[in-house]
């Protein structure tokens, strides 16, 4: 499936597009760090792929269940 043909929607529905700033609506663990990202943080200018962890934010990969838009 190519990228632009799939849609992506946040947690609420809201359909989700390149450049957009999203927040996170749970604290996630980073795999591999002992850090999280806490419920509330903030995701700017994110891009879209497809597949499981659609939402790509500099080195994070989240779904999109775990955040609505900004």
């Amino acid at each position: 499936m190519n990228e632009a043909d799939e849609i992506i929607k946040d947690a609420n529905g809201t359909m989700l597009a390149n450049g957009d700033t999203v927040v996170l609506i749970k604290d996630l663990k980073v795999k591999g760090s002992s850090t999280a990202l806490k419920v509330g943080t903030k995701l700017k200018n994110i891009r879209l792929h497809s597949g499981d962890h659609a939402i790509e934010s500099g080195d994070y990969f989240i779904k999109q269940e775990f955040v609505k838009k900004a």
